[in-house]
């Protein structure tokens, strides 16, 4: 196969770039700064591209199997005016280039995946959540959803199209996890604010192959959430990791200091989603990490 991935130099882009490189498929990443990139395995090919349009690559579109979208910037920054403007804007701009390319080829990709997460929900509770819910209303939410009808035109084009919601992605390589565990190599690990907000939560094994799955499954179209079948609370996820550890994981952080330390972005890591993916399972996907123990015994 041959696949096109924007974003294809951060933390799920090269996981999934490399897997698909093992398997001698040929991967086009695209790149602002393909000189300043980490370097890339066999049969991955850098691209430089302006992040908002398809000048310079679209070519590489026609006939490719696969794009994979999954750029735009880091939401780990505070959320000022400013910052918020670069987080939308960036996922705006990266959707409308895929829609550029594809509607510029005469043998358009078979399919395109789109990029999400389940923190577009916003706070839920206790309630499951399945690809069914509506998205949220605050930032995360009206975010997610512009992002995910960014590519809805190329379905104009006969191309199928499949959003993933990603949940926490764990992997040692960077990301959430690395921050998380931290503390805990000190000592002074412990829950995030109450403890009872919900962690939705995918090993990084199984991000990149369920990403995979949808590509190559024909049936596969609409939002799945990307993430284990079995969520657990903050405490539940910290109680874990200090067991695995061996580390206390006791020392809770106070709600009132995580939002003096990280403002309106908070709101991620003081509320959750009891995500369920749903709509993975029932088009047969079986997941590698199904609890969150063996998860993390694998990335300590």
């Amino acid at each position: 196969m041959t696949i096109v991935i924007t974003g294809g130099t951060g933390l799920i882009g090269r996981a999934l770039s490399a897997d698909l490189s093992s398997d001698q498929h040929d991967v086009i990443v695209l790149s602002r700064d393909p000189g300043s990139a980490p370097k890339m395995p066999p049969h991955v090919q850098l691209v430089e591209w302006d992040t908002r349009s398809a000048a310079g690559w679209a070519h590489l579109a026609e006939g490719a199997d696969a794009i994979v979208n999954l750029a735009g910037a880091s939401l780990n920054r505070r959320w000022t005016p400013r910052n918020k403007r670069i987080i939308r804007e960036s996922r705006l701009n990266a959707g409308r280039a895929v829609v550029e390319a594809v509607e510029q080829a005469a043998q358009p990709p078979r399919v395109v995946i789109q990029a999400s997460g389940t923190g577009g929900y916003g706070p839920r509770g206790d309630e499951v959540i399945t690809e069914e819910a509506d998205l949220g209303d605050g930032f995360l939410g009206r975010t997610a959803a512009q992002w995910e009808a960014s590519t809805e035109p190329v379905e104009d084009h006969g191309v199928r199209r499949a959003v993933i919601r990603s949940s926490v992605v764990l992997s040692s390589e960077g990301g959430a996890f690395p921050l998380m565990a931290l503390p805990f190599r000190f000592f002074v690990g412990g829950p995030l604010g109450g403890g009872e907000q919900w962690f939705p939560w995918i090993h990084m094994e199984d991000e990149v192959r369920a990403i995979r799955f949808l590509i190559q499954n024909e049936a596969a179209s609409g939002p799945f959430n990307l993430t284990a079948p079995n969520p657990v609370t903050n405490t539940q996820f910290s109680r874990t990791l200090g067991e695995v550890m061996r580390r206390p994981s006791f020392f809770r952080v106070p709600a009132f200091a995580v939002r003096l330390v990280l403002g309106e972005m908070s709101t991620v890591v003081l509320t959750g989603q009891r995500a369920v993916p749903q709509r993975l399972i029932e088009l047969g996907f079986e997941f590698h990490y199904l609890r969150l123990k063996p998860a993390l015994r694998d990335l300590v």
